[in-house]
This record gives structure tokens, sequence and C-alpha cells, in this order.
């Protein structure tokens, strides 16, 4: 299998989708394919993540999960590696530097 740089889903446990396709649930982590273990460090088979390839890995520190989702919790260090980090404007500015 190839390295990819778009990271996928590893989770915990698995549900069936709508349309019968398997689809994460519990704990969700970032993984790379072609790797054997999680962004954030955790070896996918001494914690016995199953993994989603199918899946991309597509979260955000702002979501909300609820008790109807099938997500139960989403790894933050895999969160701030696949962020990266945000681009901001340059708030401060030197007016007169020093001679």
């Amino acid at each position: 299998m190839r390295m990819s740089s778009t990271p996928a889903v590893a989770a915990s446990s698995e549900e069936a989708g709508a349309d019968g396709v398997r689809q994460p649930g519990g704990e969700v982590h970032a993984w790379l394919p072609g790797q054997n273990q999680t962004v954030c460090g955790l070896p996918l088979s001494r914690t016995r993540l199953r993994r989603f390839p199918h899946v991309p890995f597509d979260y955000a520190s702002t979501d909300v999960l609820t008790e109807a989702d099938p997500v139960g919790f989403i790894c933050p260090r895999c969160l701030a590696a696949t962020q990266g980090r945000r681009r901001q404007e340059k708030s401060w500015v030197r007016h007169s530097p020093r001679p």
C-alpha cells in the first residue's frame, strides 16, 4: 500500500451506515494509510483500532458531538496535528523602529 498524505480515520468501533457501508464510531483518531500508527502515535494493533481508509479525517476543533452521534470522542492530539497552525494576519507592526 502506498503512503498517503491525506489522513483517514481509525476508530475503536464501527457501525453500519444508512447505505450499508461501515462507518467509524466510538473513539476516533487520524491515520495516514500505509502506516501502522495514528498521527498522535498510537499503534493500531495494540490499541485495536479499526482502519477506515474510505472515510477522510475532516473533523474540526469546533465540532460538537451529541449522544446521537456514533462518534463519541475525537482525539485532540490528532486534531492539532492535522489542522496545523492557522494563518493569522500580522496584527502587530512596529511603526517607529529603533536606530
